[in-house]
């Protein structure tokens, strides 16, 4: 069975994936969640994080190769990783992500949006480097279907989300062209609208393009169903 990494979503770590990952190895996968600098157990100076540096620690984490699954903002660091490296990617899956345009910056992708709800729940640090989520818009965004338990947790472990990856450019090409895809659409997300969710993948074979019915984190309010969908992704 492959190996799948299991890469967060901003101001989050690999602690997102405390339910999932014990779900696919109960699939019979060998699943690994990291965090990125500057995230989780990762600290970091949050003026040398960038999107390359986020790139670079997705490789590293890769032993021989992986399908990688990147969740929101995660989209851009998974698709730079496979413009270095498409070799040792066997498929990308963006689960309710950023699916990244060549020259295009995170930021700009965002304001693409028809709306941008995640706007009035941030706030930006003293210095401007980075951005924290306000607690109490947290459910509301990220885990209006979780539960209490899991919003508690949650809350708890949010870090501040460096500025400088999102905001920069990607350069991708051939080589992240030819590395296989996957989508999956959370239909119930407050966070990134599911209309764009449907418009940045618009140009893909729509098989590659799949639905759950959840919120921005379905590894806390479904992470059977979820587990479910990748292991279908990867037999299909």
């Amino acid at each position: 069975m492959p190996d799948i990494l299991l890469v967060h979503g901003s101001c989050h770590g690999a602690w997102a994936f405390r339910d999932l990952a014990p779900v696919l190895q109960d699939l019979g996968y060998t699943a690994r969640a990291i965090d990125l600098p500057g995230h989780g157990n990762t600290p970091h100076p949050i003026a040398d994080i960038t999107l390359e540096l986020y790139a670079d620690t997705i490789l590293d984490a890769i032993e021989e190769s992986a399908i990688v699954l990147g969740h929101s903002m995660a989209g851009f660091p998974i698709s730079a990783a496979a413009e270095r490296a498409p070799n040792r990617i066997d498929r990308l899956i963006y689960l309710c992500a950023y699916v990244p345009r060549n020259g295009v910056s995170l930021v700009d992708m965002r304001k693409e949006a028809p709306r941008q709800p995640i706007l009035e729940a941030v706030e930006r640090t003293a210095d401007g480097l980075g951005m924290n989520i306000l607690p109490h818009k947290a459910r509301d965004l990220f885990y209006q279907d979780c539960s209490d338990a899991d919003v508690e947790f949650a809350i708890s472990n949010l870090c501040t989300q460096a500025i400088k990856p999102q905001a920069t450019p990607i350069q991708i090409g051939e080589n992240y062209a030819r590395v296989p895809k996957s989508y999956i659409r959370c239909t119930l997300d407050q966070t990134i609208p599911p209309e764009h969710q449907l418009t940045m993948v618009s140009d893909w074979d729509q098989k590659d393009v799949y639905d759950i019915a959840r919120s921005h984190s379905p590894f806390f309010s479904d992470p059977l169903g979820l587990a479910a969908l990748i292991d279908q992704i990867i037999k299909d």
